[in-house]
């Protein structure tokens, strides 16, 4: 996966960290989740804030 594979990264996020409400998690604990993910092999030097809105949105439809 890669920062663009959104969708992807959302719904691994919601399979690993079911117990969270991602409404309330820090973009902080995001970046850290997010590279931790199997199969997520991208540089964290091209991801921003806008970014991990976009995730952190994609999982909350997931989950909703």
């Amino acid at each position: 996966m890669k920062w663009n594979d959104t969708y992807d990264i959302a719904a691994a996020l919601a399979h690993k960290h079911s117990d969270v409400d991602p409404r309330y998690v820090r973009f902080t604990d995001l970046l850290a989740w997010i590279t931790a993910l199997d199969g997520f092999a991208d540089s964290t030097d091209r991801c921003n804030e806008k970014i991990l809105e976009a995730i952190q949105m994609a999982w909350i439809d997931e989950v909703s």
